[in-house]
Order: structure tokens, then C-alpha cells, then sequence
């Protein structure tokens, strides 16, 4: 049993790679692209961003509707519909096709995501869940992290075509191992479509919502221009910006171990003292930004945070604040984080652009700080629920 476990623990993981690889992977090709559909490079950027808008709004959508059905034959569609996306987008000769499939692909996307966060939790005791949900994170991050280089690798090596070869092969072997090695998952007690949404009425879920949101922007404000802070302000060669790249990705999955313990052992603690923690790094960061060796030291810290942790608290905060009806909750905590990522871009971008590239760092400050009075009134609206409902004022 152990053993079975285990082994589904491990498919949900590369499960989860195989989906974030189609997805971040093209950020890689992004040139490749545009030479290949003869579009500019920002044209071709829409494979990315109508992708993520996508996610955005289906997060909610569609792991509701499919909540009722056994999550092995969804994950089985989902990742079938994958293969065959990647499998045509290797003969489209049209951009707009291309973009029509990469829609549908991140409209399916959340549906995996979610019902594998859940598949995973729900294989152990609700005292390991948090664990065995941090071990699937590590596909987020190997996907994130391994899926731009290898994707860009390939298509330098050999061509565009070959890299979206990859993809395929990757959820094609999901597929297969899927379809031999996970048991049959059927809804035990099949949720409304009401009860789902019932949680939208607690003010704890939106509070949740919120943190998420503000977790993201904090980070990703600051990661989407780290390349740019790195050239500008730390004077770092292209490939000393590679290597740094590297080191807060492989951080990110030592993060996904480390935050499988914090939020086993002392979770509200871990929650709490998570957006001061990373105010202290971004202050660090911007008095030694251009300093090359502390930069890559604090970029260590700052990815074990920001990455592995920072994911599995968004992911901790929405799941328990939705406990009875769990798919869509993680599907909640997928458009959350997407919703913060675009946020936080956009102001990173702003900030960039009226102060100057080290002061996107105040992004993540200002949205930690907001965070930081969110995860209080979260963590205090129980009491103060009672306490209003007891008479008090």
C-alpha cells in the first residue's frame, strides 16, 4: 500500500512537469516562434499570455465541472487532450490555429492541477496531506525551471518542431503510466454544483483568495523583471544571469521539501511569518543588488521562499479555508495565482518604468505588507466570528 502510494505520488508529479512543461516551455521558443509563423516576437508572446488567461478563468470553471467524475478518467482526458494538442501544434502552419489550441489546452489545464494537488492529499492521513502535496509541487517548479532550457535547448539543437515532439512525449508517458499504475479514484460523495459553490460565502475563502493573490504579486512582480535587475543593477554577463536563473529554480524544489514540513508540523506560524521572512530578503536585496556574490547567495534564500514555500502556503491557505469541496478550491487557488502573476507584472513593470529597475523590489514589499494584514484577518476570523456572535461588538 506504501508502495502504491508512493508511485502515485510520483506520476502525479511528473504529471504535473508534463503540464507546466507545454506551458512555460514555449517561453523558450518564443524566437523560434516568431520566425516560424513570420510574427513579431510580441505576437508571438500571446502563446504565453491567452494561455494564462485561460488557466485564469477556468481555474474555477472547470475542475467544478468536472468534480463529480472519476479523477483517474479525467486526468486520463486531460492529459490525452495535451498529447494530441502538442502533437498538432507540431504541423500547424497557421498562428492563429496555434493560438486557438494553446487556449484550450490552458482551459484544460486547471482540471489536472487540481484534481492531482487533491489525488494527492487525499492518498495519505489529513496530517501528511500537506507533505504529500509539497512533493507534487516539485513538478511545478521542475516545470517552471527545466521546461524553458530544455525547450530552448531543443529547438537550437534540432528545431521548434522537435521541442513540441518533447512535450508530447512527456504527457504521453503520464498517459501511459497513468492509465497502467493509478487506480480508479471515484467520487465517494459526489458534491453539488451549489454545495461547490457555497464556499464563495465565507469570508475566509475570499480572504484567502486575496492572500494568494497579493503572495503572487509579491513574487512574481519581482521575478518577471530579476533577469533585467540582474543585467542593470548587478552588472552580471548573460551567462552569470543563466546560472543565477538556475540557482533560485533549483531552490524552488528544495523549497517544495521544506515547506512540506513547516506546514505539517506548525502551519498558521509558517503562514504568519512567511511575508515577513521574504520583506527582510527583498531589503537585503536592495542594498547588496549589486554586489554579485551576496546577489547570488540571497537569491538562494530568496528562491527556497519564493518558490517552493510561497507555492505551497497559496496552495495550503485556499484548500483549507474550502475543505469540503476540495477540487474546486484548488482550482480557486489556480486562478488566484494567475491572477496575481499578471498583477504583479504589471505593477513591476510600472514601478519600473517611473523609479527605475531596483525599486521593482518595493512591488513586493508593499503586496507582502498587504498580504501580512489579509493573513491576520484571516487567521483571526474565527474568533472574531465567535466573539460577534456571543454578544460582543
Amino acid at each position: 500500500m506504501e508502495k502504491q502510494k508512493k508511485l502515485l505520488i510520483f506520476i502525479l508529479t511528473i504529471g504535473i512537469f508534463g503540464i507546466l512543461n507545454t506551458e512555460m516551455g514555449v517561453i523558450g521558443l518564443l524566437p523560434s516562434i516568431a520566425d516560424h509563423f513570420n510574427v513579431s516576437i510580441s505576437t508571438a508572446g500571446l502563446t504565453v499570455s491567452l494561455f494564462a488567461i485561460a488557466i485564469a478563468i477556468s481555474g474555477p470553471t472547470m475542475p467544478l465541472l468536472f468534480s463529480g467524475i472519476d479523477r483517474k478518467k479525467v486526468m486520463l482526458l486531460v492529459l490525452g487532450v495535451f498529447v494530441l494538442g502538442n502533437i498538432v501544434s507540431i504541423f500547424i502552419t497557421n498562428f492563429t490555429i496555434l493560438l486557438t489550441v494553446r487556449i484550450l489546452l490552458g482551459l484544460f489545464h486547471p482540471i489536472y492541477c487540481s484534481m492531482a494537488f487533491t489525488a494527492a492529499a487525499s492518498s495519505v492521513s489529513k496530517e501528511e496531506a500537506p507533505k504529500a502535496v509539497s512533493k507534487v509541487f516539485i513538478g511545478v517548479s521542475a516545470g517552471i525551471v527545466a521546461g524553458v532550457p530544455i525547450a530552448s535547448f531543443i529547438d537550437s539543437a534540432v528545431s521548434y518542431e522537435m521541442a513540441m515532439v518533447f512535450f508530447a512525449i512527456v504527457n504521453g508517458l503520464v498517459f501511459i503510466g497513468t492509465l497502467i499504475f493509478v487506480p480508479s479514484m471515484p467520487v465517494e460523495e459526489r458534491l453539488s454544483y451549489g454545495t461547490q459553490l457555497a464556499v464563495l460565502k465565507k469570508s475566509v475563502t475570499w480572504l484567502s483568495i486575496v492572500t494568494v493573490i497579493l503572495l503572487n504579486s509579491a513574487v512574481f512582480g519581482v521575478y518577471s523583471y530579476f533577469a533585467d535587475f540582474l543585467k542593470t543593477v548587478t552588472n552580471m554577463s548573460p551567462n552569470a544571469i543563466s546560472l543565477t536563473l538556475f540557482i533560485f529554480g533549483g531552490a524552488n524544489m528544495i523549497g517544495n521539501i521544506v515547506a512540506g514540513k513547516l506546514l505539517t508540523h506548525n502551519a498558521v506560524k509558517s503562514v504568519v511569518f512567511f511575508p515577513l521572512s521574504l520583506v527582510v530578503v527583498y531589503i537585503i536585496l536592495f542594498f547588496t543588488g549589486q554586489f554579485p556574490v551576496p546577489m547570488a547567495i540571497i537569491t538562494f534564500i530568496w528562491g527556497i521562499l519564493a518558490g517552493g514555500i510561497m507555492a505551497n502556503i497559496n496552495q495550503y491557505l485556499i484548500a483549507s479555508a474550502a475543505p469540503e469541496a476540495p477540487d474546486f478550491a484548488n482550482g480557486l487557488f489556480i486562478s488566484s495565482c494567475n491572477v496575481g502573476t499578471t498583477l504583479g507584472a504589471a505593477a513591476g513593470g510600472l514601478f519600473i518604468s517611473q523609479m527605475g529597475t531596483p525599486y521593482v523590489l518595493l512591488v513586493g514589499v508593499l503586496s507582502l505588507g498587504l498580504s501580512f494584514i489579509t493573513i491576520l484577518l484571516r487567521n483571526y476570523m474565527p474568533q472574531w466570528t465567535l466573539y460577534r456572535s456571543n454578544g460582543g461588538v
